[in-house]
């Protein structure tokens, strides 16, 4: 075993507190919305932005923890016809997106940030 580095490796979580890495390529997201990398319930990732997202994302079946390493960013939060801005703007805050709540972001400075995410049933849709 060797220490692998989050920005080449996510980490699968499953119900039975296994966890398993995977790696990242330039066919990640293919492989993980064909079901390539099996069953687990949760996805620790690492990103970063320099630009506004392009989309808005919603997490049906949990709560996202989103983690801010460096940077400034505006998250956007709509559930339920309303909107609510959260910036953050200090290193180690951290947010939890509600389940089932519409979020994306504006990158005020470029930003490093690690995400645990409930993935199965994420829904995408345009800004």
């Amino acid at each position: 075993m060797k220490p692998l580095l989050i920005t080449d490796n996510f980490v699968a979580l499953d119900d039975t507190n296994g966890a398993r890495s995977l790696s990242v390529d330039a066919n990640f997201w293919d492989s993980l919305e064909k079901g390539e990398f099996g069953d687990f319930s949760r996805l620790i990732s690492f990103y970063e932005f320099d630009g506004d997202w392009e989309t808005w994302e919603k997490h049906p079946n949990g709560e996202e923890f989103v983690y801010l390493i460096e940077g400034e960013v505006e998250f956007i939060l709509e559930s339920n016809g309303v909107t609510s801005d959260l910036i953050m703007d200090e290193p180690n805050s951290f947010i939890i997106v509600p389940k089932d709540t519409w979020h994306t972001a504006n990158v005020r400075k470029p930003t490093k940030m690690f995400f645990v995410t409930p993935g199965e049933g994420t829904e995408i849709k345009p800004r």
